[in-house]
């Protein structure tokens, strides 16, 4: 064989065997719709969500497309109640005539301008509450949420919508969150909630699990009127060094919802 043609020989035959592992390394959209009923159905059993709230998957990296429940509370959502909609929230499956969460545009346009991120949560987690209508920032005191102390803003939609419902029902208003979000791992928004987002469904449900763990116990050390000691910079580095921090919680929780859901 020429060598030149040997070379393009050898380099198709690369281009064939990474395109296959990293087929190989995407999930199938069944495996996703399993995750998106899953993450649900552990943000219930965390108490995390309750009637309201929503969690969506990316259908791959940097796809315009990702899954999230039809407008049904997250306890009770099944595979049958997944849609794949585009980043201007609608239904990419021709005659879809059901309705996804009117708060979808959070996802959108997230997804829109992050890149990085694979998941989103939407929640109200009461504890959350009291960091997003004051002026005490949330700050990392344990471990599981030392992501934190990356930063978590607080959006207030008057600043660019004036009185509202306090519904992110447009694509204006999911822009106006995503561009509070940042490059930040969550957002409170004054009055309503938390969005939280990471690059994994595993990583997203389990910083919204231990976000809430952190309000708790910041508002319990606060109480206690003494000086609380945060996690330093050097440490919320170290922790996110961590390849897997959240696996071992997705595990158990995922069992934990199968037997309930049995």
């Amino acid at each position: 064989m020429h060598a030149y043609a040997r070379r393009e020989f050898l380099l198709g035959g690369a281009a064939l065997l990474i395109g296959r592992r990293l087929a190989a390394q995407t999930p199938s959209l069944e495996a996703l719709i399993e995750d998106v009923v899953t993450a649900n159905h552990i943000l219930a059993e965390q108490q995390i969500v309750d009637a309201f709230g929503h969690v969506s998957i990316r259908t791959a990296p940097r796809a315009a497309r990702y899954l999230i429940s039809r407008s049904v509370a997250p306890a009770q959502v099944t595979a049958a109640d997944i849609m794949e909609l585009d980043l201007d929230g609608k239904p990419v499956a021709a005659g879809e005539k059901r309705t996804s969460y009117r708060e979808r545009f959070i996802h959108g346009e997230i997804y829109r301008v992050r890149p990085d991120v694979m998941s989103i949560v939407h929640c109200h987690a009461p504890s959350l509450i009291p960091f997003g209508i004051t002026k005490l920032p949330l700050r990392p005191v344990y471990h599981n949420s030392s992501f934190i102390g990356e930063g978590v803003p607080v959006f207030e939609i008057r600043e660019g919508a004036g009185d509202t419902d306090m519904l992110i029902s447009t694509q204006a208003l999911g822009r106006a969150l995503a561009k509070t979000l940042a490059n930040k791992p969550a957002v409170l928004m004054r009055g309503h909630g938390a969005v939280i987002v990471g690059k994994s469904v595993i990583e997203t449900v389990a910083r919204s699990v231990y976000l809430e763990v952190n309000a708790r116990v910041q508002a319990q050390a606060m109480a206690m009127g003494a000086r609380a000691t945060y996690l330093d910079e050097g440490e919320v580095k170290k922790r996110a060094e961590d390849p897997d921090p959240y696996g071992r919680a997705w595990d158990l929780w995922k069992r934990q919802s199968a037997q309930a859901n049995r």
